[in-house]
């Protein structure tokens, strides 16, 4: 990466660069929300990148039960497949190009797992999930998951780019996924070389680079793995790298107050968060059918902290 260029009318507020997991047999995390320098950007208060990562045969992602409250799960893939199970009863394959969204107003609990035929001859996974927080209205609503298949999202072709809109509205179309709040999610590809202007649509707007590198001119070049959050107001010119680049657009209006957040709870209260704590350690979730195991609350999960 070459730094950003110090101008005063730079476009970008911060750049982050994600912290590294590993989970085990070099599959590597990427998370990119929460970090010290931006904690969430519009409603969006988490983003992991999975991957790119090949499973040996015998071997896949074991995403064992959890719970969440106050948030919507947004799992898309680029490559590979999840099994996705959850409290509601749902049980619902992703593939690269189709959007899960699970809100999981008053409290859910899923799992997301390598399928059996998947795991026999080995897999691979790439992909992205992040959690947007629920308005206070409907943070104890209940919880319900939504599939959208690749063909049903709008795109949004042209000279050496096409974008998705995976989530909320962004140049000019809406997905028909179940966003509860002014936001966009998009899914960017640009050729080696193609130019698109992004406008500034909302107050907070931020951009992921998945893939290649992107030339953003006076404020310099980026590579793969970095967040670039931009300035209220600002517009940019995003242009493919050598090998072109794959960004993910993001972000929305401000939320309707400050958030809470520990572990996989997200609220607008810190009591709510403790309550959520005080039913995971009492198994008092509803269970997924067909496990048997869970992630127990871990023995010292951090103390809530205040969002943005």
């Amino acid at each position: 990466m070459s730094a950003m260029n110090q101008q005063s009318d730079t476009a970008l507020e911060v750049v982050v660069v994600p912290r590294t997991h590993d989970l085990g047999d070099q599959f590597i995390v990427r998370r990119a929300l929460p970090s010290k320098q931006r904690r969430m950007v519009g409603p969006f208060v988490f983003l992991d990148q999975m991957g790119p990562h090949v499973f040996s045969a015998g071997q896949g992602l074991d995403v064992r039960p959890h719970p969440h409250i106050g948030l919507a799960t947004v799992t898309y893939l680029l490559d590979g497949e999840i099994m996705h199970r959850d409290s509601l009863g749902t049980v619902q394959s992703i593939r690269p190009g189709a959007v899960n969204w699970m809100s999981a107003g008053k409290g859910i609990v899923h799992s997301e797992r390598t399928a059996l035929d998947q795991r026999q001859a080995g897999s691979s996974l790439f992909g992205l999930q992040c959690w947007v927080a629920l308005p206070r209205e409907l943070e104890e609503t209940e919880p319900a998951f939504s599939h959208t298949s690749a063909s049903e999202l709008p795109v949004v072709e042209g000279e050496g780019a096409t974008a998705r809109v995976i989530a909320g509205r962004f140049f000019g179309q809406a997905s028909p996924a179940p966003a509860s709040s002014p936001l966009f999610y998009v899914d960017l590809q640009l050729q080696p070389g193609a130019r698109l202007a992004m406008p500034s649509e909302y107050a907070e707007q931020a951009l992921y680079i998945v893939d290649g590198s992107l030339d953003l001119g006076r404020d310099g070049s980026f590579g793969a793995g970095q967040l670039l959050v931009l300035k209220p107001g600002a517009t940019l010119t995003l242009a493919g790298g050598g090998s072109g680049a794959r960004v993910m657009l993001l972000g929305g209006e401000p939320m309707d107050g400050p958030r809470y957040l520990t572990w996989n709870f997200v609220s607008s209260s810190v009591e709510r968060i403790e309550q959520a704590k005080a039913d995971w350690k009492a198994q008092a979730f509803p269970p997924v059918a067909g496990e048997t195991e869970f992630i127990p609350l871990p023995d010292s999960p951090d103390k809530p902290v205040h969002y943005p």
